[in-house]
């Protein structure tokens, strides 16, 4: 029997699929060589915003469409956030959650032996939740490893459901992170990211930290490099810092989540910092690590937020400095304090904050990539593509380099960056 896995969002919800593709393969799946058919369709979904459930149940009337007969697993965030909807999606055969995947084989065991659709969504536990320890050895044919080590939030700011979706955090005990990591070498990865719900909460009620997990993977050989995913700021005090630029195999990329530089709007986002503790932060790391980048999130037309509060978090942007700047307006997410609240921006208004951002953003962006040419840097080249080499920095700067070297890529080398080629630098080798 094969199947195949859809994944929607993040690189944590990469992860997990992973998982469960290697899950599949040793219990006698095969993966199908038609990505449009399969006889098990697993469609691991997101559910961050309106839209990403708009596009799960598009994605699910398709693969119906086009297997009619197959079995269908519903998992990941969205049945998870909204258990109670689950009875809706008739298209399904089996929904799971977000707890436990180690689910995943026994469901489909039973859906075989008697055909009767099934859901079985746990409800997360506030206190004394465990781990759910999965763990990978590839990742396909990409050069780096997504390696998973926390999951939850106990944030509950007012736009998110992610807290209702993936409980509170929890964390990848550091001996079975050590085995994972040994395992990703053994398979010839260079690169590892570290990715999580709440990343910089990694440790939070045990005796280790983000810090113990970085200096865990830099002590692998095999291992050249190491980068963190998505950060919340307010917990990069100056002593992980200080642990995190002890090591020579630590990549200088942040992408710290701002969301707003204005502190009214932050407050009613019931964020955990204000604009001057993300201007400190940064600056310690720019003190911290030479040629670093700072990139981010800011959402524009969030509830409440005026004229003056838009501009306010404009000036943050442009002061700051940031590298690349994703930049999105806010959305309404059905179950979050945000809905209730009074003054919700008009849409035409918050796509006009989105275009005036976005062009800040991409100033910034050039202003950055410039920065850049001159330097001589260490590249991972990634992959060939129309005959040049593509591959990134160790602050995540993308080159291209004029070669059809194929040997190159998964390999490290020096490159001298030329000039900006748009949304990436063009160099050649050192």
């Amino acid at each position: 029997m094969n199947f195949n896995i859809i994944t929607l969002g993040c690189k944590v919800n990469q992860y997990e699929s992973q998982a469960m593709r290697e899950d599949l393969l040793r219990h006698g799946f095969l993966l199908s060589e038609d990505r449009e058919r399969a006889d098990v369709t697993v469609i691991n979904t997101c559910t961050v915003t309106s839209v990403s459930d708009a596009k799960n149940r598009k994605l699910l009337r398709r693969v119906r469409r086009q297997n009619p007969e197959g079995i269908i697993v519903l998992t990941g965030c969205m049945p998870q956030a909204f258990p109670e909807e689950m009875e809706q999606f008739s298209e399904c055969d089996i929904i799971i959650g977000n707890r436990e995947r180690a689910r995943l084989i026994p469901a489909l065991e039973r859906f075989l032996s008697d055909r009767r659709r099934m859901i079985d969504i746990p409800a997360h536990l506030n206190h004394g939740a465990a781990y759910e320890n999965l763990s990978v050895s590839s990742f396909g044919e990409h050069t780096r490893a997504f390696i998973k080590i926390e999951d939850g939030c106990n944030r509950f700011c007012s736009y998110c459901i992610i807290p209702y979706a993936r409980g509170r955090v929890r964390s990848k005990p550091l001996d079975e992170l050590k085995k994972e990591l040994l395992h990703v070498a053994q398979n010839g990865y260079k690169e590892v990211v570290l990715v999580g719900i709440n990343l910089s909460a990694y440790g939070q009620g045990e005796d280790f930290n983000l810090a113990d997990a970085v200096e865990a993977a830099c002590a692998v050989e095999e291992i050249e490099r190491v980068r963190l995913g998505s950060l919340e700021p307010e917990q990069m005090e100056a002593p992980l810092i200080r642990r995190l630029a002890a090591q020579e195999k630590f990549c200088p990329q942040f992408h710290l989540s701002l969301q707003s530089g204005c502190d009214k709007t932050l407050k009613a986002m019931n964020r955990h910092y204000d604009a001057a503790k993300y201007a400190e932060i940064v600056s310690n790391l720019r003190a911290a690590f030479d040629n670093s980048s700072m990139t981010t999130d800011v959402m524009v037309g969030f509830a409440g937020e005026s004229e003056e509060d838009f501009r306010r978090s404009l000036a943050f942007v442009k002061q700051i400095g940031f590298a690349k700047v994703h930049v999105f307006p806010y959305s309404v997410r059905k179950g979050t304090r945000a809905e209730q609240m009074p003054d919700h921006v008009s849409p035409a208004e918050k796509d006009r904050r989105a275009a005036v951002m976005g062009e800040l953003a991409e100033q910034s962006r050039q202003e950055f990539l410039q920065s850049q040419v001159g330097l001589t840097e260490e590249v991972l080249f990634e992959r060939l593509r129309h005959g040049y080499l593509e591959g990134y920095t160790k602050n995540y700067t993308p080159v291209h380099v004029n070669s059809a070297d194929e040997a190159l890529c998964g390999t490290v080398r020096r490159v001298t960056l030329t000039a900006v080629g748009g949304d990436w630098c063009e160099a050649v080798l050192a």
